[in-house]
């Protein structure tokens, strides 16, 4: 019920943010404009010294009157005048549309949205590709891992269901534990089915050995199997996809490593072979010298 609560909410947050035009958005970078340079709180009449339900005629006189003070040529060497001067502009149009004034007015009365949508935050800061994907990576990781813990809770509960059949079936209805080894069936659900004997089962059925407390699965392979909150795997960033592909970059530059060191010590066994080789040959050369002289070249008949 709650899930679909917050999914309602979110619907209803996309449909207003959706709903808002170019010319809000337009609106919401003349606030925050205005403020960052008149101070927090400064509103669009409280810059022209106008109030709220002020006609066109004191608006234009307003408008005037503030031109004069903050004109580039009056103001030379002044900082972020002509940004001032331009932006008083634009808010005087505004104001005097009254279209474009009745929508600063809604906003005037009930604040400007804090969180105005992805595409206005894109259009704005407009995040290069490097940052596309890093948050691509930190939210698909997070969602895994969203993923990962939804499925623990999962197991654990169907664990603790099914230890609870066990150990009902085990002990009886009044659950009270007895000693000694009992098996039993238990059934994990599903769809009727035929069982060894031919005979009609309901759902899929599971040896099981009650022991004290401890419940196991019966195993024709692998004998007792215990079952406890343990069998289940809870989450971790460590079987997330980013750390799997990491840890595999990591070992897989190792075995790379260890290839190369293997490789470059059967060189070294190599060239020590053939070093050792060379100077056999040479003391050959040296021992036939000393006994008679130069080596005769052998004359190939013809």
């Amino acid at each position: 019920m709650r899930f679909f609560l917050y999914l309602n909410a979110f619907f209803l947050l996309a449909t207003v943010v959706l709903a808002w035009t170019k010319e809000d958005h337009e609106i919401f970078d003349l606030v925050g404009a205005l403020e960052a340079a008149e101070g927090k709180g400064t509103t669009f009449y409280s810059w022209l010294d106008v109030a709220p339900s002020a006609s066109l005629a004191e608006i234009n006189k307003a408008y005037r009157k503030k031109s004069m003070q903050l004109h580039p040529d009056k103001n030379p060497g002044v900082k972020g005048i002509q940004e001032r001067f331009s932006r008083l502009g634009v808010i005087a149009n505004i104001l005097r549309s009254p279209e474009r004034r009745e929508r600063y007015d809604f906003f005037y009365k009930n604040g400007v949205p804090k969180w105005r949508g992805t595409g206005y935050y894109y259009t704005r800061f407009r995040p290069g590709l490097g940052t596309v994907l890093v948050f691509l990576t930190i939210l698909t990781t997070g969602l895994q891992y969203v993923v990962q813990t939804i499925n623990y809770r999962r197991d654990l509960a169907r664990i603790g269901r099914t230890m609870h059949d066990a150990r009902l079936a085990a002990w009886g209805p009044k659950m009270t534990p007895l000693e000694g080894k009992r098996k039993v069936k238990v059934n994990l659900g599903g769809g009727p089915r035929l069982d060894d004997s031919g005979n009609l089962a309901a759902g899929r059925m599971i040896d099981m050995v009650v022991d004290g407390d401890k419940v196991h699965i019966l195993d024709p392979s692998e004998g007792l199997i215990p079952l406890n909150e343990g069998s289940a795997t809870p989450a971790a960033l460590s079987r997330t996809w980013l750390v799997a592909l990491l840890r595999g970059a990591v070992m897989k530059v190792q075995k790379k490593g260890k290839a190369t060191e293997s490789e470059c010590e059967s060189d070294d066994g190599l060239d020590a072979a053939a070093s050792g080789a060379s100077v056999g040959q040479q003391g050959g050369h040296t021992a036939v010298e000393n006994a008679g002289g130069r080596r005769r070249k052998t004359v190939r008949k013809r």
